[in-house]
C-alpha cells in the first residue's frame, strides 16, 4: 500500500452507513477512490433490483472520501452539497464495482464522478457530486466543525 493509499484504513474504520452497505475500499487516494459490494437483501428494493438510493449512496460516500483526502491537508473537511445520480441499467445479484475520480477541485468547492460497474463491467449507474470545503470550526447547521466526523 502506497502512503498516499488509505484504502486499509477506511476498511478498518467503518462506520455508519459504509458499514450498513457493506462497503470494501479496495484504493483511497486523492485523485481516485475504488470500492466493491456485493450485492444483498439489504440493497435491494420490493421488485428485487438494487434501489436507487444505494447507487447514489455508494457514488456520493466514494466522491465524498476523495474531496475530503484532497481537503484534508489544507485543515479542511468537507460536505456534500448536490448529488446527481442516474440509474442505466438493473441490476439483482453480483459484485458491485464503484470508481470515483475528481472533475474539478477548488479551495470552496469539489465536483466528483462516480461510476458504478457490474461484475461483467457494464456501467449501471454514474453521477456526480459536489462538495462543500469547510475550513476548521466552520459551523454547520448551528454545529462548529473542528474535525473529519467519523
Amino acid at each position: 500500500m502506497s502512503s498516499d493509499d488509505f484504502a486499509a484504513r477506511m476498511n478498518e474504520t467503518l462506520t455508519g452507513w459504509n458499514k450498513a452497505m457493506g462497503l470494501h475500499f479496495v484504493r483511497a487516494s486523492a485523485e481516485e477512490v475504488v470500492a466493491e459490494l456485493e450485492v444483498g437483501e439489504q440493497h435491494r428494493q420490493p421488485y428485487g433490483i438494487v434501489h436507487g438510493g444505494v447507487h447514489s449512496g455508494v457514488i456520493e460516500a466514494l466522491c465524498s472520501v476523495g474531496a475530503a483526502l484532497f481537503a484534508l491537508p489544507n485543515g479542511q473537511s468537507v460536505v456534500g452539497l448536490e448529488n446527481q445520480t442516474s440509474f442505466l441499467k438493473a441490476v439483482r445479484s453480483g459484485r458491485l464495482t464503484i470508481t470515483a475520480t475528481p472533475l474539478s477541485r477548488g479551495r470552496r468547492a469539489q465536483v466528483w464522478e462516480g461510476n458504478v460497474r457490474e461484475e461483467r463491467g457494464r456501467l449501471v449507474a454514474t453521477g456526480r457530486v459536489r462538495l462543500l470545503c469547510l475550513d476548521a470550526n466552520a459551523e454547520l447547521a448551528g454545529q462548529r466543525v473542528d474535525r473529519v466526523p467519523r
